[in-house]
């Protein structure tokens, strides 16, 4: 036993040296600013960062946690970082440049890879090391801060950049080719999460409806159990589906030789509950036998199946190809050059529809491509049921709890150096939209108050055009008004998306837009460049002149313009609040509004509808006005 405690003896210390994953190798550094690096280590050790040819000693307090503070550094890079304890680590291809934190729903989660079609020459050009993402995956916890994150930084290549944040990425591209300096992406973002899921505890106390719901999932076995519940409740539903598929029983409905000439037809895209399957959830089958040329047999192929509402699988002549589990991803699915024959094709697709009304979009593509041509797959299509049930009960999402996205993504994070904020989010908060200005607005006091920097430029997205009615049923013409008045907010600044949305998707493939939109107010904000256009034409005031209102604007450029057409989606009321069609015109810097049947106006709105399809108030940088209203009536 002695020889052994001498061999052992003899080998150095195992050292218990410990870094965030966000310090780490290709990680970027916010240049000019005083930085702070962390880690942990033995209680009491003592620690050296060495780092551009300087020592910054410190020493670890009794928990093991310590902090060192370098200089502010100026732009460049790569360099390398070593770390001095007991043991050692040592950084590599580290930029010093400016982090931007990515945070907000899922049209800011929305991966490159998701508009690669439309992107494809933008992705196959994305060979720039100096532009690095770190996606943190979706934490949460409602009991205190995480003190770490998972991930690890990447730099932008065709392969990598798939997974970057297409906003983010098309952001940081424009700043990288205008001012040649590393940008550093730091991706916490979450699809489906509300703005009070990012508040901090702390922050959560103006609020105490939020609160009381967070204290609530605090309990683990309170939340144990619903998730327990929850997810039998899951399991035994789709289980009871698929016993009762008459699609899986006997000869499967997707063989390619079934015989389907007594089947019903219907349109695909459309809806069923339109084509006359009232209220049908559960499984329909749908196959359409397709014409092949010669062309296509032996080749790999391409099939698009728009959307999809809720879930499918997908196969063809008798192969299965795919599935995608829930309604937003464009079905895409590539087959390989043995499924297709020249000739007749057999199609499958089984649709599972959880609650109301399922079918597949329309306005989106439904082809078969090959070898440079292309197949139109929408028409007649038979179909099928094959199990019918009642609808699936909604669940728990406890990451859009209030605080839980906090405390799992950005309070491990707030000690890093950052030069600002870009978000996108709001779609899950138009239901209390009137309440949203001060939920937004205390997320960015919270945070600049979490990081100490000040007030660091905070730069959003406000929510675009969407759904096919011209309405303001679904709150969201309250929200990018609420949105627009958190302008008031310092330092922030506004990216109107109001002319890119699409009526059926929520999340529009036009991000390279939004991206330099982004970039411009970043211009203006955090590089200070004043003589940038970086919004679109944003009201100021109201002045009336007989039955006329007259508005004005700030950011309006070198001038207004109305796109070539006379101006759309204003509306006019008098004291009764009874808004009617106005016309408008542009005259100089401002825009006159009035309706014959108003003869004393007393408030005006424009693009006041969940989709305003057309507005064209523009400044003639190409920018869009914000939809606005000079009116205060809920």
């Amino acid at each position: 036993m002695c020889g052994l405690w001498a061999l052992l003896a003899s080998y150095p210390a195992i050292g218990q040296l410990r870094l965030p994953r966000l310090i780490g190798e290709g990680m970027v550094l916010q240049r000019d600013t005083e930085l702070t690096l962390w880690g942990w280590a033995a209680g009491g050790e003592a620690v050296t960062v060495v780092f551009s040819g300087k020592k910054y000693p410190t020493k670890a307090n009794a928990d093991g946690k310590w902090t060192v503070k370098l200089p502010p550094q100026k732009t460049g890079g790569p360099f390398t970082m070593d770390i001095l304890a007991t043991d050692s680590i040592t950084l590599k291809n580290i930029l010093v440049g400016d982090v931007w934190l990515c945070s907000g729903q899922s049209n800011m989660v929305l991966p490159m890879e998701r508009v690669k079609e439309r992107y494809a020459k933008q992705i196959a050009e994305a060979g720039n090391p100096f532009i690095r993402q770190f996606l943190i995956p979706t934490t949460f916890d409602f009991a205190h801060p995480k003190d770490d994150v998972t991930g690890s930084w990447q730099a932008a290549t065709p392969a990598n950049v798939l997974s970057f944040s297409a906003t983010a990425y098309f952001f940081a591209r424009d700043l990288y080719e205008k001012y040649h300096m590393p940008i550093g992406l730091i991706n916490a973002s979450v699809g489906g999460s509300p703005a009070e899921a990012w508040l901090s505890g702390d922050a959560l106390k103006a609020f105490p409806e939020y609160l009381q719901r967070t204290q609530k999932f605090q309990n683990a076995a309170y939340t144990d159990s619903i998730r327990q519940t929850e997810g039998a409740m899951v399991k035994a539903w789709y289980g009871a589906l698929r016993k009762k598929d008459e699609g899986m029983k006997g000869v499967p409905w997707y063989a390619a030789d079934l015989d389907v000439a007594a089947w019903p037809t219907l349109q695909i895209p459309g809806y069923w509950t339109d084509q006359g399957l009232k209220d049908v959830h559960g499984v329909v089958w749908f196959r359409k036998d397709i014409e092949v040329p010669a062309s296509f047999a032996g080749k790999p192929a391409k099939l698009l199946l728009g959307r999809i509402v809720d879930s499918d699988s997908v196969y063809v002549n008798g192969t299965f190809v795919g599935t995608t589990g829930y309604q937003y991803p464009p079905r895409r699915y590539t087959l390989p050059d043995t499924i297709l024959k020249a000739g007749k094709n057999t199609i499958v697709i089984r649709v599972i529809n959880t609650s109301e009304r399922g079918g597949f979009i329309t306005d989106k593509p439904y082809t078969l491509s090959a070898g440079g041509e292309t197949l139109d797959l929408k028409g007649a299509w038979h179909y099928k049921i094959g199990a019918v049930s009642d609808t699936l009960a909604p669940v728990t999402f406890f990451q859009y709890t209030p605080g839980g996205l906090f405390n799992g993504m950005i309070a491990p994070v707030t000690n890093f150096a950052i030069k600002g904020v870009i978000w996108y989010q709001g779609e899950s908060n138009t239901m209390q939209a009137a309440k949203y200005h001060d939920v937004f607005s205390a997320v960015i006091a919270d945070w600049r108050k979490q990081w100490k920097q000040g007030d660091f430029p905070f730069l959003y997205v406000q929510l675009a055009n969407y759904v096919p009615v011209k309405s303001s049923e679904k709150g969201w013409p309250e929200l990018r008004e609420a949105q627009r008045k958190t302008l008031r907010v310092p330092n922030t600044g506004m990216a109107v998306t109001i002319d890119i949305g699409e009526w059926n998707d929520l999340h529009p493939l036009d991000k390279e837009d939004v991206g330099k939109r982004l970039a411009r107010a970043a211009q203006h904000f955090a590089y200070h460049d004043k003589k940038v256009v970086y919004t679109g034409p944003t009201f100021l005031s109201m002045r009336t002149e007989g039955n006329k209102v007259i508005l004005t604007f700030a950011n309006t450029g070198t001038g207004l313009s109305s796109k070539g057409e006379a101006l759309k989606h204003f509306t006019i009321a008098g004291a009764d609040k009874n808004f009617v069609e106005a016309q408008a015109v542009i005259r100089g810097g401002e825009v006159v509004a009035w309706s014959d049947g108003v003869s004393h106006p007393v408030a005006v709105r424009y693009g006041w509808e969940d989709n305003p399809q057309g507005g064209n108030l523009f400044n003639k940088e190409g920018l869009p006005a914000s939809p606005f209203r000079t009116d205060d009536t809920p």
